[in-house]
């Protein structure tokens, strides 16, 4: 397991993260989000060693981690540092054996990834031949080549069609299959939701939210979907109930007193043929607003 420990870190006069606290347990997609200089992507680089540490601490198994340790984590930092005039295929086999692969055992893994990627036909194109989406996929074989111990990805979907996605999560996926934990920031919040076991919602460098994506739903207000034959307007009426939206015979309520949404149900069964009665959990996107704002 991965485990960020109040970890600091000052520009100047300003602290760009803030006591920051979060587990990566094994086996686990983490989900890392926050808006544009939440913290992020510092915290990242702190935990690979790339930035300092004012304060705090990041532990791997254990233990304070080392460089060593670091250096079998797989890393994708969020500006791409791929050479535009070397081969893919070189490129990849240098930065595994800097990882400590032979040379054989590197570019049987790079061509294996390319081709998992969509990638086995440019494996000899220089880098700046190629999009930046497939740029894209080539920064992320870099990153799962030399098999790591743990992922800290920041941004790894960013500029990658659907089927480099599908791509990338099935790899992804494989690594947490073999008890792999997997940090990846992303502002995509649909696939976070999609995708993690678990959430880390950071604002103002400090971590506002974090726990299990459904234990976090749960914790949100209860809402209900209710479809009925006519106008629901008259939910407006009720007691014990928020209206968010009222749409002909379609509303979403939110429960506010214990008990409301039986007393809308009566009414509504009273009323009429009621199609639909659903409780309706807040999305990852609905959370996030709510703890960031």
């Amino acid at each position: 397991m991965l485990e960020i420990r109040n970890l600091t870190r000052r520009f100047g006069g300003v602290t760009a993260v803030d006591g920051v606290t979060f587990d990566v347990p094994a086996g686990q997609l983490t989900g890392f989000v926050g808006g544009n200089g939440a913290g992020k992507t510092t915290t990242m680089r702190m935990v690979m060693g790339v930035l300092g540490v004012d304060g705090g601490e990041v532990l791997w198994q254990g233990h304070p981690v080392t460089p060593e340790d670091q250096r079998r984590f797989g890393y994708m930092p969020e500006e791409r540092g791929l050479y535009p005039k070397q081969r893919v295929i070189d490129q990849l086999v240098y930065l595994a054996e800097l990882k400590g692969m032979g040379p054989r055992p590197a570019r049987a893994a790079a061509e294996e990834h390319l081709e998992r990627l969509g990638l086995g036909g440019r494996a000899t194109d220089r880098l700046e031949a190629l999009s930046l989406g497939n740029q894209q996929r080539v920064q992320v074989a870099a990153a799962l080549l030399h098999d790591p111990v743990a992922l800290v990805l920041d941004e790894p979907f960013s500029g990658l069609d659907p089927v480099a996605v599908d791509s990338m999560v099935d790899l992804l996926r494989e690594r947490v299959a073999g008890e792999v934990p997997v940090l990846f920031s992303s502002h995509q919040l649909d696939l976070v939701e999609a995708l993690c076991d678990r959430l880390v919602i950071l604002s103002g460098g400090r971590v506002v939210a974090t726990g299990a994506v459904e234990d976090l739903r749960s914790q949100g207000p209860l809402r209900y979907r209710v479809r009925l034959d006519a106008d629901a307007g008259w939910v407006r009426d009720l007691r014990g109930l928020h209206v968010v939206d009222v749409d002909g015979p379609l509303a979403l309520v939110e429960v506010v007193d214990p008990g409301g949404e039986q007393a809308l149900l009566r009414e509504a069964t009273r009323r009429g043929a009621v199609h639909e009665f659903t409780p309706v959990r807040p999305a990852v996107a609905d959370i996030y607003r709510e703890v960031a704002a």
